[in-house]
């Protein structure tokens, strides 16, 4: 390091201590936040330093079980921000969900920091602040898809975080919204505006921006960025967001009204046999836990409350009341395919539409036609993809497209990854599979043999990302263009090569809108 630049640092008023040399960092990195001093780690190669298990709420434990997030204690001395926190209670949902931490709590709610080595209180560096997906009911930072090392050395500041899922994110009895004057519920989705708060007064320690943060998410992450464009506590704390593969104008992740919620809650809860929320928030959690994953009464999902969320989604932004800020929608092009294509034929296709929409068999086929087998499979996966998420996305997109006022870029994730240990089919992309692009961690995933075209579309998409975080707008030097959707409705393919191309779906959302899904 220059003596010039020795000398700036050592008279700056910093909270950020990181010192640079060629090729490692010469001593640990600290950043004073709110609450205390924090020790980062640098990563390998000296490019970037991860600040790891980062409190921003009190352990929601004890009398705090089900409430909203609580603010995090200070903390003395040197603060150890080398190792992940424990993430939420949950259970193994799916198979391709790997953890860095020391396993489920309810003291859970911590988020985790990645930064260019480079920075300084003064660096004034994009923000970009993830989500993770997992149906609401699993997920963590500490997943090694979403190691944040990659995208903060584009030059950007990454935050991941952990929120409660589940039964302890969103459970809404009568009793509970007795206690919040006739709220109740949407604990994850507070865990959420109460780490953003945390970003806004924390991160220019880190070297990031205040004002210039952008949310994302993916699943169920990105069903919550939808939301949080709609929530008015959660106003300000953003600029831009980026939803991938989900949004939230549908029920699928058990959306639902207090009045409706309250009660059938309420008798879960007795079924506990806790007859007070003493009662509850003094039970195992273990037993909590195992009583919702044994629940046949529905998951546990997002409350219209009248306060959190005062009216629907779809409705807040019907009116125009959400968020008008840049986003990025998009999903990917097998969200998820069923034994509704296996075997397929046009002959069988034909009859599916004779038998499920009978005088509207006709729209069905335009909309979804199958005059050969591959045309009739093709469109059967095409089908059960909008049934289950993008459906549902492009509604969000076509929401905020028309009341937005603000930039929107559409993508479609069109490169089927490699065979591997959780995915051996080859020729899909299926839900989630743009994951390891985004975040540069493509040998996160295990058996997969990697191509120079995956790497170069990996670097393609984060350079879109953080160049999106930086100013709104994808585009930058030796990027294949990216239109906006709300002046051009074109959409980008992110693909091998890249390649942009007008909107052709819209007539298959269009007639799903107005004729019920059957049973897939």
């Amino acid at each position: 390091m220059s003596q010039p630049l020795r000398t700036i640092l050592a008279v700056a008023t910093v909270s950020l201590t990181l010192s640079i040399s060629t090729p490692a960092i010469a001593f640990p990195p600290t950043a004073k936040t709110a609450q205390g001093t924090a020790q980062g780690q640098p990563a390998a190669d000296g490019k970037t330093i991860a600040f790891l298990g980062l409190p921003y709420a009190a352990p929601p434990i004890g009398d705090l079980r089900f409430r909203p997030p609580a603010p995090p204690a200070a903390w003395k001395g040197l603060r150890d921000a080398t190792q992940f926190a424990h993430r939420c209670e949950q259970w193994q949902v799916w198979a391709d969900y790997i953890f860095r931490d020391p396993g489920p709590s309810e003291d859970c709610l911590y988020l985790n920091v990645y930064v260019p080595a480079t920075a300084n209180p003064t660096s004034k560096l994009p923000v970009m602040f993830w989500i993770h997906g997992g149906g609401y009911i699993a997920g963590s930072g500490s997943e090694p898809r979403y190691d944040g090392s990659a995208l903060a050395g584009k030059g950007v500041v990454l935050v991941t975080i952990n929120y409660r899922l589940g039964v302890f994110g969103f459970l809404a009895s009568d009793d509970l919204a007795k206690e919040g004057n006739g709220h109740a519920g949407n604990y994850a989705l507070m865990d959420m505006v109460a780490a953003l708060r945390w970003v806004r007064a924390n991160i220019k320690a880190f070297g990031g921006d205040p004002a210039n943060v952008t949310i994302f998410g993916e699943s169920a992450g990105s069903f919550a960025v939808s939301t949080l464009l709609a929530a008015p506590d959660a106003r300000g704390l953003f600029h831009k967001a980026i939803g991938e593969s989900g949004g939230a104008f549908s029920d699928s992740l058990h959306t639902a009204t207090l009045a409706v919620r309250s009660k059938r809650d309420q008798q879960w809860v007795e079924s506990l046999g806790a007859k007070s929320l003493a009662d509850l928030r003094a039970m195992p959690a273990d037993k909590i836990l195992d009583a919702a994953k044994k629940s046949t009464v529905g998951g546990f999902g997002p409350v219209i409350d009248g306060e959190f969320l005062p009216e629907a989604i779809p409705d807040i932004y019907a009116a125009g009341h959400q968020a008008h800020v840049p986003t990025i929608i998009g999903w990917n092009r097998d969200e998820r395919t069923n034994t509704l294509s296996k075997d397929m034929t046009a002959e069988k296709w034909k009859a599916y539409a004779n038998e499920h929409y009978q005088a509207d068999a006709a729209g069905f086929l335009a909309a979804f036609p199958g005059n050969t087998d591959a045309e009739a499979i093709q469109s059967a996966d095409a089908y059960t993809t909008a049934a289950f998420i993008a459906l549902g996305t492009w509604r969000w997109l076509e929401a905020q497209v028309h009341t937005g006022g603000a930039p929107v870029y559409r993508y479609r994730f069109d490169f089927p990854p490699p065979p591997s240990t959780v995915h051996p089919e080859s020729n899909r992309v299926w839900h989630s599979d743009e994951l390891e692009y985004v975040f540069g961690t493509l040998d996160s995933r295990g058996g997969a043999t990697w191509r120079p075209e995956d790497r170069t579309l990996s670097e393609q998409v984060m350079s879109y990302w953080t160049n999106f975080a930086r100013t709104a707008d994808p585009n930058g030097s030796g990027l294949p263009l990216w239109p906006r959707f709300d002046v051009e409705h074109r959409l980008i393919h992110l693909d091998s090569p890249i390649s942009v191309t007008p909107d052709t779906a819209k007539p298959q959302f269009d007639f799903m809108l107005n004729h019920p899904t059957p049973p897939r």
